[in-house]
């Protein structure tokens, strides 16, 4: 099963909708969040949000990988990559489920 993809456009509606912001107040909030996030990530900080999980970034070394087409084995430099860990209660959630501490 497909579901939609929620845009930043849909997260400024739904701010605007439930917490009574304007659209352009709305616009900005959801921008800072977001950037904030950004920018810790960036400098290689987990950003964890509470029910619903961690951005995490990992530094991987470098290795060998190989060209699946050729066999070829070329060098994979070293880079940073991000993994996001969804919390229990988001876990919980997504397969149908109450967590504790939910009503």
């Amino acid at each position: 099963m497909a579901g939609r993809t929620v845009t930043r456009a849909d997260l400024c509606e739904a701010v605007y909708q439930k917490v009574g912001l304007s659209r352009t107040e709305s616009a900005s909030l959801v921008e800072m969040v977001l950037s904030e996030i950004c920018n810790c990530l960036a400098n290689g900080e987990t950003v964890k949000l509470s029910s619903f999980g961690s951005f995490v970034v990992r530094d991987k070394g470098q290795r060998i990988g190989r060209n699946p087409k050729t066999g070829v084995e070329v060098p994979i430099e070293p880079r940073r990559v991000m993994v996001f860990k969804p919390s229990n209660v988001l876990r919980a959630r997504i397969n149908g489920q109450r967590s504790e501490g939910e009503e």
